[in-house]
């Protein structure tokens, strides 16, 4: 008897340690599983891995090439490299002959401004930097706008595409009004903070309207709506993770930009995800810890990509192509598959909001967004983010749980002139001219792309433009390694520029047909000129790749020399 109880409680015990071992297994199949799904979802790109990106990034050296490497570092002939040296000194002199007030200015206070220090080391590829610093400076000044235009400190005219960073929608003119109507609509309360100027209720009643969601609210930059975004997202599901896509920009915080250009390692909470890709899908379908998923409709033009600037400009590799109909199905997939997991998707319509339509992204990709972030022009010409969504995500508190709260407030919320001239911009936009700017928005910006391109393909350059309605980028047709050079040449050209140069044109809409003529008038004569200067020879088998190549090489010897 005392055998088989023995036996029994033997038996009973390795049945137990059966189902552990079982129960363990099952755990580290189904991590392994996940982590392989997760793994199959990145982007096969740098920009996928963000932590082989920081140190990979952290091992590159920093080199200048000499002066005569400078001019022939595609190995160019002498004939060629002096051609291109000379026109160098000439562009410089022209730059300092014709602006000598904004480059003294300029050069005065870059060192007082950490900001100024940063776009300027990174507006080229840094190889390059050096010497080309030492003999050509942009200024940083204007001092007046009108129409189309920007006036320097020398009274110097430049046609503007810098956009603002995207607040310049409906140019400058138009903001310089709405912010006089604001300081009169709200000069007798002044700056008071805290509560609200009565306009602060047709703000809230229009951009409910406009964003078809119930509850809205006010916060100091586009970063910080995002934060609020992320944040009211998280406390509503009591899940933790956040997706956003390879490449996409929500903010400088830290769980939104992880990878290089941050110096804390990438959150855990965060998952970098391939967007447009159905393993991305499969992800936020077999996962039960996603709060929510950030999409930046600018994406749609370079999906998985950094936005281009001239500073990674080290070839002709730069890549862009917008196709409406693909990323509406992809929104409409990724729309379905949120609602079923019980994921919010955040619309961040910080840069693009209003500008591809007066309801915004939302309305032109015919999404329904959870929560939807604006910010830029939404402001009237003054710093503003906004937050929009329904009442059981907007819901900070709650009822039975009075210590459970999510907080969020920041000193200058609803601050009275930023709310007048929201006010007076949120007006405007329901006027029967910018009605009309509206309906032909997408048939006039592509009828325009397509006459610069025929513009510069007539001539016979190797450039062309890529639009996603009134936000460009320039192409290269040319493996050359100084195609960043053409910043230079429109800026002497008179067409101000963004500080990541020919990477984003942004149009205001009050561009006439007379402005545009001008301006792909000055384009085309900045890219023939920088043609006849020699910039774009090639020689005889040179590819992007092997350019790449090329860099790899003197990235690995310089490395090498230096260890």
């Amino acid at each position: 008897m005392r055998g088989s109880m023995n036996e029994h409680s033997f038996d009973t015990l390795q049945i137990a340690q059966y189902i552990v071992a079982l129960f363990v297994l099952w755990v580290v199949v189904k991590k392994v599983w996940q982590r392989l799904q997760l793994s199959l979802a990145k982007s096969p790109s740098l920009g996928g891995h963000l932590r082989w990106a920081k140190r990979i990034t952290g091992l590159i050296p920093s080199y200048s090439y000499s002066g005569d490497q400078w001019f022939a570092c595609d190995e160019a002939p002498t004939d060629i490299a002096q051609r291109r040296h000379t026109a160098l000194l000439a562009l410089a002199g022209a730059l300092k002959e014709n602006h000598p007030k904004t480059l003294a200015l300029s050069a005065q206070i870059k060192p007082l401004i950490s900001d100024l220090q940063l776009i300027s080391q990174y507006r080229v590829p840094f190889q390059f930097r050096a010497y080309l610093q030492e003999h050509v400076a942009l200024g940083s000044f204007w001092r007046a706008s009108e129409g189309v235009h920007l006036t320097d400190l020398d009274d110097k005219q430049f046609t503007d595409v810098t956009g603002s960073y995207g607040v310049n929608l409906f140019g400058q003119d138009f903001y310089k009004s709405c912010i006089d109507d604001a300081v009169e609509m709200v000069r007798d309360l002044g700056p008071v903070l805290g509560s609200y100027h009565p306009c602060v209720l047709d703000n809230a009643e229009r951009l409910r309207k406009i964003s078809g969601k119930e509850e809205i609210s006010f916060h100091m930059s586009g970063t910080e709506a995002v934060m609020q975004a992320v944040r009211v997202a998280r406390y509503s599901t009591g899940r933790n993770k956040v997706v956003r896509f390879t490449a996409a920009y929500h903010g400088w915080w830290d769980d939104v930009q992880p990878g290089p250009g941050n110096p804390m390692p990438p959150s855990p909470h965060t998952l970098t995800l391939r967007e447009m890709h159905a393993n991305t899908l499969r992800v936020l379908r077999n996962r039960k810890d996603i709060a929510c998923v950030l999409v930046n409709p600018i994406q749609a033009m370079h999906p998985n990509q950094s936005a281009p600037t001239d500073s990674t400009l080290l070839s002709g590799s730069r890549r862009a192509h917008f196709d409406r109909a693909a990323y509406t199905q992809w929104l409409q997939e990724l729309r379905a598959v949120c609602t079923e997991r019980g994921i919010v998707l955040i619309l961040d319509e910080v840069f693009l909001g209003f500008r591809l339509a007066r309801g915004g992204a939302q309305e032109y990709f015919g999404i329904d967004a959870d929560l939807v972030t604006y910010g830029k022009t939404l402001g009237g010409g003054l710093p503003i983010g906004v937050v929009c969504g329904p009442h059981a995500l907007m819901k900070r508190y709650k009822d039975t749980k009075p210590a459970d709260l999510c907080f969020a407030r920041g000193t200058f919320n609803a601050h009275p002139y930023v709310m007048g001239a929201m006010n007076t911009f949120l007006r405007r936009i329901e006027t029967e001219p910018v009605t009309a700017l509206y309906e032909s928005l997408d048939q006039t910006w592509a009828r325009r792309a397509v006459m610069l391109n025929e513009r510069l393909s007539t001539a016979q350059l190797p450039v062309r433009v890529e639009a996603m309605s009134t936000v460009w980028t320039v192409l290269y047709t040319c493996p050359g390694r100084y195609n960043w050079m053409l910043q230079f040449y429109l800026r002497r050209e008179g067409i101000a520029l963004s500080w990541v140069g020919t990477g984003r044109m942004i149009f205001s809409l009050n561009f006439s047909d007379e402005d545009f003529e001008s301006f792909v008038t000055r384009f085309v004569r900045a890219a023939k000129k920088m043609h006849e200067d020699a910039w774009w020879w090639t020689p005889n088998g040179q590819t992007n790749r092997t350019i790449q190549r090329q860099l790899l090489k003197e990235l690995i010897a310089h490395k090498l020399s230096r260890d």
